[in-house]
């Protein structure tokens, strides 16, 4: 009887061994003053107290995401090095929905074989998507199942360590009618509603990964995989106390569920928002996917961001200082619209 290796049950240690090696440059890149360095350690090590705010009452705060069939776009378009940024962003900007600064990011990547190219590219993402939050890659995982994953397929998840002062934490409880919702714009579809969108353009419209969109001046694969973007860094400079009070009473990451589901969530009983969809304009890409899938509007903002990506409520005396430090930061920011008195939940306008 001939003699077995785990090569012949399908993972070549030699292969995996040659994407190992690869990793730790990427890693490093990331590390923070934090972070301690351990060697080929089983675990990573973090430092709470460190270089920034200090704090008298420091908690964690933890948040997981994936990418989702997203995932799927990649794989058809070959282009790897953008959905580990979607796979961090997700998990940061949860995080920092609470007030909460990303101290160290884990990834966890299962695929069906080794491949040292598609395993580098697809941490370089990752990578870049910590540099930009301003946190470390502190370790992950590299699983391959032959057995669970079909050729050519592969699967993300993350998970984000963050930490803010006790003091500090925005939940949400302080938001008052006649406070303001300032939305952040969004960079497209984020990572949210690609089962739709696939049945939309592959599905329905048939068309291909390569096609050029003329509305959008993009290919598809373009259009589709604008990495999500990160809040972190122009968010985490808002929060400082003005005169004593603090100018942001509540934060939103807009996902699945649109405005309406995530908005609601730091909502206070007896209030809601009252948004006035006039007020921002939605960008191309939405109205390119609404035209060729003939989507319901309703179910456009059910499903998508539609261009707002991140919420602050905001006291009003703030709201315009607020807008103009995005601005300098790059970023595009609306009045989305105000709180007022009612059943906890979002209306719409217009």
């Amino acid at each position: 009887m001939a003699t077995l290796t785990y090569k012949d049950a399908g993972v070549d240690l030699e292969q995996y061994d040659d994407a190992m090696a690869r990793l730790p440059a990427l890693m490093k890149k990331t590390h923070t003053p934090r972070i301690l360095d351990l060697p080929g350690g089983f675990a990573g090590l973090c430092k709470v107290n460190g270089p920034g705010r200090r704090m008298k009452d420091p908690v964690l705060v933890s948040g997981t995401d994936g990418v989702g069939t997203k995932i799927k776009v990649a794989i058809e378009a070959k282009v790897y090095d953008t959905v580990g940024i979607d796979l961090v962003a997700m998990s940061v900007n949860d995080c920092l929905c609470l007030g909460a600064e990303p101290l160290y990011f884990l990834d966890y990547l299962a695929l069906p074989k080794d491949d040292p190219d598609l395993i580098a590219a697809l941490v370089k993402g990752v990578s870049d998507g910590c540099v930009e939050a301003g946190c470390a890659l502190l370790g992950g995982e590299t699983a391959i199942m032959p057995a669970l994953y079909a050729s050519g397929d592969f699967d993300l998840a993350g998970f984000c360590t963050a930490i803010v002062d006790r003091s500090e934490i925005i939940k949400g409880e302080k938001i008052r009618p006649k406070d303001l919702v300032i939305g952040l714009a969004s960079s497209g579809f984020h990572s949210n509603g690609y089962s739709l969108i696939r049945k939309v353009v592959f599905e329905a419209a048939k068309l291909k990964i390569d096609d050029k969109v003329p509305d959008l001046g993009q290919t598809v694969a373009e259009a589709l995989l604008t990495p999500t973007r990160i809040y972190v860094k122009p968010v985490l400079q808002l929060l400082d106390a003005e005169d004593g009070k603090r100018p942001v009473k509540g934060m939103a990451h807009i996902t699945g569920g649109g405005l309406a589901d995530n908005l609601v969530r730091v909502f206070p009983e007896n209030c809601q928002a009252v948004i006035d969809r006039s007020a921002w304009e939605l960008p191309p890409v939405f109205q390119w996917l609404q035209k060729l899938g003939h989507i319901d509007r309703e179910e456009m903002y059910r499903v998508f961001n539609m261009g707002i990506g991140y919420t602050l409520v905001v006291r009003p005396l703030y709201a315009d200082k607020i807008r103009e430090k995005l601005t300098s930061l790059g970023i595009a920011s609306w009045v989305l619209g105000e709180v007022t008195a009612g059943a906890r939940e979002v209306l719409y306008t217009n």
